[in-house]
C-alpha cells in the first residue's frame, strides 16, 4: 500500500522533548532555525520535562510569530509514574493538558506512547472519537507498536491509524535485520518485532524513527563514538563526497529506505539541526546503504 499523502508530510520532525533544559532565547532560536530549514513538523509528550517542554514550546512560537495553521503539532500520551494507561479516561485528560500547555485548541496527530497489556480496544476508540468529533485531534497514531497490537487496536477503531514511532538508525537496525538475515544462523534473524516496518508500509502508517542517532536505549550517540570506528569512518567518508555532516548521511540513510520514514531529530543545538537537516537533499546510491548498513556491525548471508 502506498503511504498516502498528508499535510504533514516532512521528512524531518523536530523532536521535542529536551526544550525543558534551555532557555526561553535558545529554544526560539532553534525554532527559527527549524523552519529557516524546512522543518514545520514537531514532536511533543505530555511526560516531556513534565509538561514543561510543551510549556515552553507554545512561549517560543509566540515569542517568533509563528503562526498554528503553518505547523503540524503531535504529542503523545499514555505513561504515568510506574504503569501504562490507555484508558478513555486518562487519553481525554491527558489530551485537555496537552492542548492546554500549548496553547492551542487542536492537535494535528495525537499517539499512544507505549503498548499498554491492559488496553481495552474499545475504551480507545471511545476517546478517540470523542477526541475527533470535538475537533481536539485530528489524525491518531501508536508509537512502539507491533502488528498484531495495531490490528488489535485497529479492529476498534473508526479511523485509520496513520503513524508508528520505532526506534531505528545505523545502531539501531534490529526492525530490518530480521528480514534481511532470513534463513540463517545469525543472531539478527531472530524476528523480534513481527516485521513491524513491512507491516506499516503494508497498510499505510508513516514510520516515525526515534533516537536515531543513538545505540542502545539511551546508552549515548554513535557519532565519533570509539565503539562505531568503522562506521563512523564510512560516514566521513561520505560526509566529504557530499560536502556534508556525518551525521547528515546517517540520517540520509533512514530515508533512503522505501518506506518513507519520517526521521524525528532531537537536536537542540540550532547549528547542529541546520547540519543534520541537509540529509534531505542528499540522494544515496544502493551500494553506499549497504556499505552503511554493515560498516554498523552487520551481516549479509
Amino acid at each position: 500500500m502506498t503511504i498516502p499523502a498528508t499535510e504533514n508530510d516532512d521528512r524531518l520532525i523536530l523532536g521535542c522533548w529536551r526544550l525543558h533544559q534551555r532557555t526561553p532565547v535558545q529554544i526560539a532560536m532553534l525554532l527559527e532555525t527549524a523552519l529557516e530549514s524546512g522543518i514545520r513538523h514537531f514532536d511533543h509528550a505530555d511526560i516531556y520535562g513534565g509538561g514543561d517542554s510543551e510549556r515552553q514550546f507554545a512561549q517560543a512560537l509566540q515569542t517568533i510569530g509563528c503562526p498554528r495553521e503553518s505547523i503540524v503539532i503531535q504529542s503523545k500520551c499514555g505513561i504515568r509514574d510506574g504503569h501504562y494507561d490507555s484508558s478513555a479516561g486518562h487519553i481525554l485528560e491527558s489530551v485537555d493538558g496537552i492542548l492546554d500547555r500549548l496553547g492551542t485548541d487542536y492537535l494535528d496527530t495525537l499517539l499512544l506512547h507505549r503498548p499498554d497489556a491492559l488496553m481495552e480496544p474499545a475504551e480507545v476508540a471511545e476517546a478517540f472519537s470523542r477526541l475527533q468529533s470535538s475537533g481536539k485531534v485530528r489524525r491518531f497514531g501508536i508509537s512502539n507498536f507491533r502488528p498484531m497490537q495495531i490490528e488489535l487496536l485497529q479492529s476498534a477503531l473508526d479511523q485509520p491509524l496513520c503513524v508508528n514511532q520505532l526506534q531505528f538508525g545505523l545502531a539501531h537496525t534490529g526492525p530490518i535485520d530480521a528480514a534481511l538475515q532470513a534463513n540463517t544462523g545469525f543472531v539478527g534473524g531472530i524476528d523480534r518485532d513481527g516485521s513491524v516496518i513491512d507491516y506499516c508500509r503494508m497498510n499505510g502508517l508513516r514510520v516515525q524513527a526515534w533516537s536515531p542517532l543513538q545505540f542502545g536505549m539511551f546508552e549515548g550517540n554513535f557519532l565519533e563514538h570509539p565503539d562505531f570506528a568503522e562506521l563512523n569512518h564510512e560516514l566521513n567518508n561520505m560526509a566529504q563526497v557530499h560536502g556534508c555532516s556525518a551525521g547528515a548521511i546517517a540520517i540520509a540513510w533512514i530515508l533512503r529506505h522505501p518506506a518513507q520514514m519520517q526521521v524525528l531529530l532531537g537536536s537542540t543545538d540550532p547549528q547542529r539541526l541546520k547540519r543534520l537537516s541537509a540529509a534531505n537533499s542528499i540522494s544515496m546510491q544502493r551500494e553506499h546503504w549497504y556499505a552503511l548498513y554493515r560498516a554498523a556491525g552487520n551481516h549479509l548471508p
